[in-house]
């Protein structure tokens, strides 16, 4: 199937990660114009997702040089495993969690809006996890709930207007997945199949909007209604 994405130029945020890296490889041999964006110097364009500003330098330049802007995904966010598990239930680094993946996404989709709104198409993916499904972790819950909660408000805010929102929301992400999917527990996924799944939401020929959908088994056991 042809994704047609050969003339669009698509901004991934994070795109350096364990799993923006693999988005940004699977768009360009997709044909799509791909932009890595990153806080550290060795990105395409410099982007802190904490800062309007930085932002807003980092979408002029990527305007300047293309002349458009057809797509974002942001998967930049603290590695889950850098949360301090003895504060798991802390207010401050709760907060802070939601800060650097949540508001980070929000503070993005934002900023590239206006543009596609104007243009008449656009897409904006945002890179969730199915921690949001779980009890057990509440920094890894409420951080990835939120990023949830907002894309669906984004999507239903633009209904209609040719910009679509959707979030992948993977379980555990490993170079090497296993078959097997314990009981209350999702399954474990890749980074190219989570990018395959990216390549799809960003096309032209997705209508999906307002969706989250899991790369990995879906939490087995559990039904979500």
């Amino acid at each position: 199937m042809d994704l047609q994405l050969s003339d669009r130029v698509v901004l991934v945020v994070g795109g350096t990660g364990f799993i923006g890296s693999a988005i940004v490889d699977t768009l360009r041999t997709e044909g799509a114009t791909v932009v890595a964006a990153a806080r550290g110097e060795s990105a395409d364009v410099v982007l802190d997702a904490s800062d309007d500003a930085s932002i807003a330098r980092a979408l002029e330049r990527v305007r300047s040089e293309h002349g458009r802007l057809d797509a974002v995904v942001v998967t930049a966010a603290p590695a889950a495993q850098t949360l301090d598990q003895s504060r798991l239930s802390d207010p401050v680094q709760v907060a802070e969690a939601v800060e650097g993946k949540a508001m980070a996404f929000l503070r993005v989709a934002n900023a590239v809006i206006p543009g596609m709104r104007e243009a008449g198409f656009g897409r904006v993916i945002g890179v969730s996890g199915q921690n949001a499904l779980l009890t057990g972790n509440i920094t890894g819950s409420v951080r990835n709930a939120a990023l949830l909660i907002a894309a669906k408000n984004l999507a239903d805010e633009l209904a209609g207007t040719g910009v679509a929102v959707n979030v992948v929301n993977p379980g555990p992400v490993t170079e090497s997945p296993s078959a097997e999917v314990a009981a209350g527990k999702p399954g474990e996924s890749s980074p190219q199949q989570i990018a395959d799944l990216v390549a799809v939401l960003v096309s032209p020929r997705s209508s999906l909007s307002g969706e989250s959908i899991a790369t990995g088994h879906k939490v087995r056991g559990a039904v979500f209604l």
